[in-house]
């Protein structure tokens, strides 16, 4: 008899294993859910199982320590389980009621602030920022920690009108998909590389460099007698793409990179389709530390939202039953031609909904 053939690919282990037993038993099965405090959540079972769920804010980058105290609690209130969701929350996963305010307690006494669950401000989802990326235009977790220090209140108390979700992404590439967020805030670049044309030969393929660029503003050139490469300018959208394929193609630029702030995103299909993030503020500067021009910026828009929206009405609804005049006018804004949108493939031509219809 011939052995069975090895296996060489096994993938990922099956999720069923990692469930906690009330979720196993009760798989599908769940009547409703409702929140009982913030950052408190109970899902109640038609078996009248309930599981309650308590979400703190960390920081999207953990150290190991704060991973084994995150799973040392885990052990002590909840049987060994949490997840962690695609905003940087962990959720802690409580069979016994009776560990909810134990487990909360504990997470205060390490810092991590309970809340982001119903009409509030949501942990901040963000990218890697200056500690890792090579073409961000601003810091990640910089900003976000200067915008939610300022903006905690809100976390920990369920005090605005509907959900308010803040997203970073600290260049254009957007790998934190800001571009569907209630308030989106984006690292730009505003001037080309600087090719260095001596390294461009040593150091990179041109034909891979030429063809790394979406808008085709990157050419073979002769300069000085070197192969190397030019840029067209009016071309360049300040992607970063080149430099990732070539060191030679310098895009960070301490004077004229900065932020820009955009708001009225959204993925949910609740009421309305889903929205693309537009501009409210084509610029701010870089100003490390704490970022104040962009915190007081965040927390104007927030600010104006809480007092005007109506309940359950998230940023860009708003903005849609009072039209962009108002929001200019009630956030103080000034409206400046970057704001005209020119783009001849225009967002109404893009079918991204799932409200469809019959034609």
């Amino acid at each position: 008899m011939s052995a069975s053939p090895r296996k060489t690919d096994i993938g990922p282990p099956n999720y069923e294993q990692f469930l906690p037993p009330i979720v196993k038993k009760n798989y599908g099965q769940w009547k409703y859910h409702e929140i009982l405090k913030p950052g408190v959540m109970v899902h109640v079972a038609a078996s009248g199982d309930k599981l309650y769920t308590v979400r703190a804010a960390s920081p999207r980058l953990l150290s190991i320590v704060t991973i084994r105290m995150f799973a040392d609690l885990a052990d002590r209130f909840t049987g060994g389980y949490l997840r962690f969701t695609s905003r940087n929350n962990i959720e802690f996963l409580v069979s016994d009621p009776a560990n909810i305010d134990p487990l909360i307690e504990a997470l205060h006494k390490e810092g991590f602030p309970v809340g982001g669950i119903g009409p509030s401000i949501s942990n901040c989802v963000h990218t890697q920022g200056w500690v890792h990326c090579h073409s961000a235009a601003s810091d990640a977790s910089g900003v976000v920690k200067s915008v939610m220090d300022d903006l905690y209140p809100h976390f920990a108390n369920m005090d605005m009108p509907g959900k308010l979700r803040i997203a970073f992404a600290c260049c254009l590439n957007m790998c934190g998909a800001v571009h569907c967020s209630d308030i989106a805030i984006l690292g730009i670049h505003r001037k080309a590389p600087k090719i260095k044309h001596g390294d461009v030969p040593k150091m990179c393929e041109i034909p891979s460099l030429v063809s790394s660029c979406p808008t085709g503003a990157v050419r073979p050139a002769t300069v000085d007698g070197i192969k190397s490469v030019e840029i067209i300018e009016e071309q360049c959208m300040y992607c970063g793409n080149c430099f990732t394929v070539c060191p030679a193609m310098k895009i960070a630029n301490a004077e004229n990179d900065g932020i820009s702030i955009w708001v009225g995103g959204k993925v949910s299909n609740a009421r309305t389709e889903p929205k693309f993030s537009k501009l409210a503020i084509p610029f701010l500067p870089n100003n490390p530390p704490r970022w104040p021009e962009v915190v007081e910026a965040v927390r104007n828009i927030v600010n104006a939202y809480a007092a005007n929206a109506r309940k359950f009405e998230r940023m860009g609804e708003w903005i849609d039953r009072i039209g962009w005049p108002n929001f200019f006018r009630l956030t103080g804004i000034p409206f400046s031609r970057y704001h005209i949108d020119d783009f001849k493939h225009a967002g109404e031509t893009f079918r991204r909904s799932v409200h469809m219809r019959q034609i």
